[in-house]
């Protein structure tokens, strides 16, 4: 007993299982129900710290007792952290602009060549 797919109510099944469900899921408008900064507001609400006091704190515990955990802190540290401090500044000189235009222009001439030759 299915209905068509063009008509704007739900798609019945036989035996009452699966299928659109009338007012079904979260409703329109509504916005995620936890939030980054709703989060991190919460826990430092709870604690009295800030989540990178308790991660610089709970780092540190595990640089005394647990060498498995030091090292997967050290992982997030190294991956999220320290490549956003990453800045690389790529500077060319002119002659090395000039060479690269050069090289540039004989590989051209070298694909003509070929080119030419397969005619």
């Amino acid at each position: 007993m299915k209905e068509s797919k063009n008509s704007d109510s739900p798609v019945t099944k036989k035996d009452g299982r699966g299928g659109a469900r009338l007012n079904a899921g979260r409703p329109k408008g509504t916005t995620d129900r936890v939030t980054i900064a709703g989060l991190l507001g919460a826990i430092e609400d709870t604690n009295g710290q800030t989540y990178l006091e308790i991660l610089a704190q709970d780092f540190a515990v595990a640089r005394a007792h647990d060498r498995n955990l030091t090292q997967k802190y050290h992982h997030l540290i190294l991956n999220k952290v320290a490549a956003t401090l990453t800045n690389v500044e790529v500077v060319e000189s002119d002659d090395a602009v000039a060479a690269k235009a050069l090289a540039f222009q004989d590989a051209l001439v070298k694909l003509q060549a070929l080119t030419d030759s397969t005619k």
